[in-house]
């Protein structure tokens, strides 16, 4: 006659590798769904990297809008030469109207576009701001502008300068020789009259 200990306890396994096996199937079942959505979820970043990257490029070339007075913004902008010039080509204006615009000379246009200078945040602020602007726009800025530019253009040479009649002083690269000082009259005579 068997053992009972012995069926006992193959019965005991049995059951409890069956149990096992029921319970396990259910945890594949559960890994294989998470393994399919980690795959989902990973070609979804990717894609999404994709747009980021390529809305990044865009907004690299599209017209950045910075408020003047913020410092923060102002600091990330970039400035090229061959930008600011096509840029003006592009709204058919001349370095002097530009230059109005901004709030600075001609030849300091000039000298950015020439690589001899570089403009300051403010203007850097307000070149980004001018990406975005048409051409109509442009004009009516001009003429805007256009109203307070003759008033000054209006005043006399003397006024701008300060001091009426008087000629500006000329600077040169070397220094005048300057003529070695004389000795003064009433000291050379105190000195040549001993005291007695």
């Amino acid at each position: 006659m068997p053992n009972i200990g012995a069926l006992l306890k193959d019965e005991i396994a049995r059951l409890s590798r069956r149990e096992a096996r029921r319970q396990n199937a259910a945890l594949k079942k559960a890994a294989a769904a998470h393994r399919k959505h980690i795959a989902a979820l990973r070609q979804q970043i990717v894609r999404l990297e994709k747009q980021v990257k390529s809305l990044g490029s865009r907004i690299g070339r599209a017209p950045a809008t910075v408020a003047a007075g913020d410092d923060a913004g102002a600091g990330n902008l970039r400035f090229q030469a061959r930008g600011l010039k096509t840029l003006r080509k592009r709204l058919g204006l001349s370095a002097g109207d530009l230059g109005k615009l901004l709030g600075v000379t001609g030849q300091s246009v000039y000298n950015w576009e020439a690589k001899k200078a570089t403009p300051r945040r403010e203007q850097l602020a307000a070149l980004a701001a001018l990406r975005g602007v048409g051409k109509r726009e442009i004009q009516a800025r001009l003429e805007g502008a256009g109203g307070a530019a003759p008033e000054a253009a209006e005043k006399p040479a003397e006024a701008r300068r300060g001091k009426p009649g008087r000629k500006p002083a000329r600077k040169s690269g070397r220094k005048a020789a300057r003529k070695p000082a004389r000795p003064r009259k009433a000291k050379a005579k105190a000195k040549a009259k001993p005291e007695a």
